[in-house]
Order: C-alpha cells, then structure tokens, then sequence
C-alpha cells in the first residue's frame, strides 16, 4: 500500500508496517512492526518516523532512518553507467 509521509494525509485504513520506503530513496524500519489506524499521519522528520494518531497523540516509534541507493542513482549523479558483458 502507497502511504503519504507529508504529515497532513490520513491514512485510509489498518495497515501493518514494518518497512516505509520513500520514493527519494529514504526508508524507515521499525525495531518491531507496528499497526497504523484508519485516520493516523505519518511524517519522515530530521531523526526518524513520527506517527500523528487521529487522537492527537504524538508517537516516534524507535527504528532506523536510512537511505538506499534507487535504480539510476549512480547515473542521476554522473556515475558510472551499468553495462552488460561485452562480447
């Protein structure tokens, strides 16, 4: 399911994470999977994931932020292009 971490979408039903990924390349993984409601807000802040429940409850579940390399990556940035076997 496609969730939106900008802080202002609810999102539309029960969903279990245990990995976000950003379409940047910025994943979050949780220290153990946790349920989102109907309603809650997900927002990626400076140190990690903030959960906005519909009850105005602010969570920061604990976990890793990081970043992971996306397809064209080393290309967008003037890398080295991936080739096949020549011959």
């Amino acid at each position: 399911m496609r969730l939106t971490a900008d802080g202002t979408t609810p999102n539309s039903r029960l969903v279990l994470v245990d990995v976000l990924e950003t379409d940047d390349g910025y994943a979050f993984e949780p220290a153990r999977p946790f349920f989102l409601a109907a309603g809650d807000r997900v927002a990626l802040e400076n140190d990690g994931l903030v959960v906005l429940r519909a009850s105005g409850d602010r969570l920061s579940p604990a976990g890793n932020l990081s970043t992971r390399c996306r397809p064209g990556a080393l290309r967008d940035r003037g890398g080295p292009r991936a080739t096949g076997p020549k011959g």
